[in-house]
């Protein structure tokens, strides 16, 4: 499929401002800025997803291939080479370069190649990955504890269209890790024979094994594959990256990269201009000025150089991603709810030129969009108050209840423009009889969904931080009834046809009529409501080189080793 390449955008600023070190006798250092919740060391599971894990880690943890600057599927041939085999199912034989090492001197092999496709298939109920999309077609992973070559065989019918993006950077975590932390020899083997107990041991083990938090942080529970290794991790010093020693590859043209999320005050480097390198959604912060993208002059403000990216090429379609129960149980008080959203203004105040966007599973950046945008959800473009109120009372007649509801709506804390779009909406929606309440402050991961907010502001349904890739196959599982992204626990039989139909075909004409069927029993009983392009803004200084904003969920960052700074 081809997809529009993003515009590289680049900051502006004078040259006199803090340098990257904090110490005298510290290497040369590039801080960089980013609105990943850096939780854990998997971006894999719900929360390592949501958070946006991938964009501090993609060149941590390397894959068989990682998503270039457009969000494009590339190999990385560091880490070994993928063939397809000859034969009547799809049939992919994975070669490890025979130097991938992880910093702790193990070897990378088949174990985490099968601890990979384990936690992410869907086969084994204790593991709680993001998604199961792509690995939940693979019938079997074939190979020896410590082989370093696996062949991977697909179920009958089911040839991913993406499939070269399966086990890429994030995916393999060290498997030797996991299965000390499970008490057991090797991963591989008690996968293979299906031993429950040893299994659950390993869930667990994935699943919470590589959590993070600032502090005493050991080394041996997160080795490193890639050009750059963990170091250490504070609230005042962000995570830090030095270079790998045990790294086969070119080796990285800055030594020592900071990052700094959510937990390490990314809100407050942002509005003081404190960074060398910013990928964060727009409006972070208040007085942030950014750039649209195609700007002539640079904004002046505290915070300012960011350039907001072209709408029209962006992977991710912010929306609200509604709970299944609770107060939106009834699809009508779901559909009264966006009968008082306002999402045209919303787009026009907070969307950075952005349009209205009507889409799930396709973003603006996929070539069909465009041309599809407009045949859905024009009965929800605008508030209809008359019709809010009509359902409203529909839903409490039958409920014996009072049309007045409460709506929670829940986003990732402190996001200035996120903050003023749920009072734009708690405006909006008042005259219906709905009470909107900001429990922002409040969420922390998907899992509050349902819980403790009633409403999540998300990026493709589940990501808080940078979302999305040039092949949209993945994202559409947020609306694939029984797949962990699918967050408001949406279930229609002709819809996970339709994804499972959608993950298999290249066919333009196919896509269209697939997407169409899919959007269409989405807007019947609206368990989202897209807004419109997620809005990314980016942003380096003059010292630094080589960087390249990036459109995917792994964000600006994919390149990180080739970031040089001068002096």
């Amino acid at each position: 499929m081809m997809r529009s390449a993003v515009l590289v955008v680049i900051l502006v600023v004078g040259a006199g401002l803090i340098a990257g070190c904090s110490r005298d006798d510290a290497p040369p250092t590039i801080n960089y800025v980013v609105d990943a919740d850096i939780r854990s060391y998997n971006a894999n599971t719900e929360n390592g997803n949501a958070d946006g894990v991938l964009m501090a880690f993609t060149r941590v943890l390397p894959g068989f291939s990682y998503l270039g600057d457009a969000g494009q599927v590339t190999p990385d041939r560091d880490v070994g080479t993928v063939t397809r085999e000859p034969g009547t199912r799809l049939t992919l034989k994975y070669q490890f370069n025979p130097r991938a090492t992880y910093s702790d001197g193990t070897a990378m092999d088949c174990d985490d190649l099968v601890l990979a496709w384990a936690a992410m298939s869907g086969r084994f109920g204790q593991f709680t990955p993001a998604t199961t999309a792509g690995y939940r077609d693979i019938d079997s992973v074939d190979c020896a504890p410590g082989d370093k070559t696996a062949t991977v065989t697909f179920a009958a019918g089911r040839d991913p269209s993406d499939w070269a993006s399966l086990f890429g950077a994030g995916t393999l975590l060290p498997a030797q890790v996991v299965a000390r932390a499970a008490g057991v020899p090797d991963v591989a083997d008690p996968i293979r024979t299906g031993n429950r107990a040893a299994i659950a041991r390993i869930a667990t083990a994935w699943n919470t094994g590589f959590d993070l938090a600032p502090g005493d942080l050991d080394p041996a529970r997160f080795p490193s594959a890639g050009p750059y290794k963990i170091a250490s991790y504070s609230t005042s010093g962000g995570v830090v990256l030095v270079a790998n020693d045990k790294w086969w590859g070119d080796p990285p043209a800055t030594s020592r990269i900071a990052i700094f999320g959510r937990s390490s005050d990314a809100a407050g480097r942002i509005a003081d201009g404190d960074y060398d390198v910013a990928d964060v959604t727009a409006g972070l912060v208040a007085g942030a000025e950014e750039m649209r993208s195609g700007a002539t002059s640079a904004a002046t403000t505290a915070g300012a150089g960011l350039r907001v990216g072209a709408p029209g090429q962006a992977l991710g379609v912010e929306g609200l991603v509604l709970s299944g129960r609770g107060v939106f149980a009834d699809a009508r008080v779901r559909r009264a709810f966006a009968s008082c959203v306002p999402r045209d203004a919303l787009a026009r105040q907070f969307g950075y030129g952005a349009q209205m966007w009507n889409m799930r599973v396709l973003a603006p950046g996929d070539e069909l969009a465009a041309s599809l945008n407009g045949e859905f959800g024009t009965q929800y473009a605008r508030p209809d108050l008359p019709r809010a109120r009509d359902l409203l009372a529909q839903a409490a007649g039958d409920a014996g209840g009072r049309p007045a509801r409460t709506v929670r709506i829940g986003y990732a804390a402190p996001t200035e423009r996120w903050k003023q779009m749920v009072a734009a909406i708690a405006t909006a929606c008042a005259p219906a009889g709905i009470t909107v309440t900001d429990v922002g402050a409040d969420t922390h991961g998907v899992g509050t969904l349902g819980s403790s907010a009633d409403a999540l502001l998300v990026a493709n349904g589940a990501a808080f931080a940078a979302a999305g890739a040039a092949d949209e196959t993945r994202d559409a599982y947020q609306l694939r009834g029984d797949d962990p992204l699918d967050l408001p626990n949406f279930s229609n039989p002709q819809v996970n046809d339709a994804i499972d139909a959608l993950a298999v075909t290249d066919l333009e004409s196919e896509r269209l009529a697939l997407v169409r069927t899919i959007e269409n029993a989405a807007w019947a009983q609206v368990p989202s409501i897209p807004l419109f392009a997620a809005p990314r803004a980016h942003g380096w200084k003059d010292r630094i080189t080589n960087v390249v904003a990036g459109a995917g969920r792994n964000g600006t960052g994919w390149n990180m080793d080739r970031w040089v700074r001068s002096q």
